[in-house]
């Protein structure tokens, strides 16, 4: 018997650190070679990380919540004595493990041609650790308003609630966590105890308003984990029961109780009090919420950006959606994939917003294909998948590829790969019950369509006025790729084709 330490590996290139979000595997656990034993969260994206070792766990270096730097100790695994065969599978496993994410190697360190919040950066970091903190008395009310301007779903016609900052407000540690008893749960049974070590898990349990006594834990020790809770909200939707208001509501009842127990902080702070529930406080920029940070500074200091818009009527979208909904039922084409047709056909008549802009060389780079970026709101904060190759797709393929990377967006499930590359991006905002917006452009991205909600108002038809569900489309475009002419056409083109859908027949 030895035992062997697998040191974080390198997940990407410029990447020098990774905090451990939850451990799906305990000390004395026995492991098997690939499989899970930690969620790992970089600047980029959250990594199931495999072990390359099987035998049983004796030491975890790092607790859920701490920045481990790269080539430092994970996690320790007592080892039985291995043949020539087993020795290649775990070498074999341990090159898999550090080429994670290595086929992001298009990604240069500093080059910018990457998502807002997932790009590299020239600069190390020092190692940073998360600093245990009292606990808010409440969570946000919504997502800040650059993520609001870049947020999206998968349900076209119903506003949802923002996501509440990815940033854990839990100062517990793993040990106290694993064993405390579901006090700040939804339906929580005094004298019982819950075993969940990552405060993240608690936190999406109380966002989604699941009783985590109700979830039925995967990981070995009965450790409930992410997909746990992920899993138990799918099961929950898919049987109809509790909608994203009832999530909401049990949400901000728990905070509610939290607020109402918390009373004066110490230390003659300004007092939390229970009917609004605020407190001074100060959340550190650290992981995906810094890099987020600085890829929206970048963008806004160096994208001379411009907006404009247009009130459009949208009984022919409409129309058309529910003709395609009669006929091709299976299809499940809903606004967001007609949307995204439109644009991808606005952008072959206008290709100059199919590109971005080479500061170094100082030329203006257009793509050949429309790799279309979708604004999303996951578990750990905005994303934006996208959709490659969007412009060789039929309305069909784009519906059902717009389903795919949405939803595993909104369940934190999207790889690296999959969150970059895009060449323009559609943002829905009007899920959130908002009309319009001027949101920042997706560096280094040419253009961005905003679409707000649909909603009935008086509109004037052939001379008389008559009621028509109207929306409005904003485009904020990069003033060194184009002139207001050009962005102009490309906007009144969509707007076109959203009010007389059959104009798209026109460039078949």
């Amino acid at each position: 018997m030895s035992v062997r330490t697998f040191d974080l590996p390198d997940l990407g290139e410029g990447l020098t650190e990774g905090e451990v979000i939850s451990w799906d595997v305990a000390v004395g656990d026995t492991v098997a070679v690939d499989q899970i034993i930690a969620v790992v969260e970089t600047a980029k994206a959250q990594v199931d990380l495999p072990c390359p070792f099987a035998g049983t766990v004796t030491t975890l270096h790092a607790q859920a919540g701490e920045v481990v730097d790269v080539g430092k100790p994970l996690i320790s695994v007592e080892v039985a004595g291995t043949s020539s065969a087993d020795t290649a599978l775990v070498e074999d496993a341990t090159e898999r493990s550090t080429a994670t994410q290595e086929r992001m190697d298009e990604e240069r360190a500093g080059s910018g041609n990457v998502l807002i919040g997932y790009g590299t950066s020239e600069a190390k970091r020092g190692r940073r650790r998360r600093v245990g903190r009292r606990p808010s008395s409440s969570a946000p009310a919504g997502a800040p308003a650059a993520e609001m301007a870049l947020t999206l779903s998968e349900d076209d016609a119903t506003p949802e609630p923002s996501a509440p900052s990815p940033v854990s407000t839990e100062g517990t540690s793993a040990a106290d966590a694993s064993t405390r008893g579901g006090r700040d749960e939804p339906g929580s049974r005094p004298g019982e105890a819950v075993r969940v070590i990552s405060p993240l898990v608690r936190r999406l349990a109380r966002e989604y308003g699941l009783d985590l006594f109700s979830v039925t834990p995967t990981a070995p020790g009965g450790i409930i984990t992410r997909r746990d809770v992920e899993a138990a909200r799918a099961a929950r939707d898919d049987s109809g029961v509790g909608s994203s208001g009832e999530s909401r509501r049990a949400a901000e009842s728990v905070t509610s109780v939290a607020s109402d127990a918390t009373g004066p902080s110490a230390g003659g702070t300004t007092p939390t009090t229970a009917t609004t529930g605020l407190r001074d406080e100060r959340v550190p920029l650290t992981g995906i919420r810094r890099t987020i940070a600085d890829r929206l500074s970048r963008s806004r200091s160096e994208i001379p950006d411009a907006t404009t818009w247009v009130d459009v009527d949208a009984t022919g979208l409409r129309s058309l959606k529910d003709d395609l909904a009669a006929t091709v039922p299976d299809a499940r084409i809903g606004y967001l994939a007609l949307l995204a047709r439109i644009v991808v056909a606005g952008l072959a008549r206008f290709p100059e917003l199919n590109a971005s802009v080479d500061t170094e060389a100082g030329e203006i780079v257009r793509k050949g294909v429309v790799n279309l970026s979708l604004a999303a709101q996951g578990p750990r904060g905005l994303v934006v998948p996208v959709v490659h190759g969007a412009s060789a797709m039929s309305t069909e393929q784009l519906s059902a590829a717009i389903r795919d990377v949405t939803g595993r967006a909104r369940a934190g499930t999207l790889s690296p790969a999959e969150m970059t590359g895009g060449t323009f991006t559609l943002n829905n905002y009007g899920v959130y019950g908002v009309d319009g917006s001027t949101p920042i452009i997706n560096h280094p991205e040419a253009g961005m369509l905003g679409v707000g909600r649909i909603v009935d108002k008086p509109w004037v038809v052939d001379g008389a006025l008559a009621v028509r569900p109207v929306t409005q489309l904003s485009l904020s475009f990069d003033h060194r790729v184009c002139d207001g002419g050009v962005a102009g056409g490309f906007l009144r083109y969509v707007a076109d084709c959203v009010e007389r859908p059959g104009a798209l027949l026109a460039g078949l």
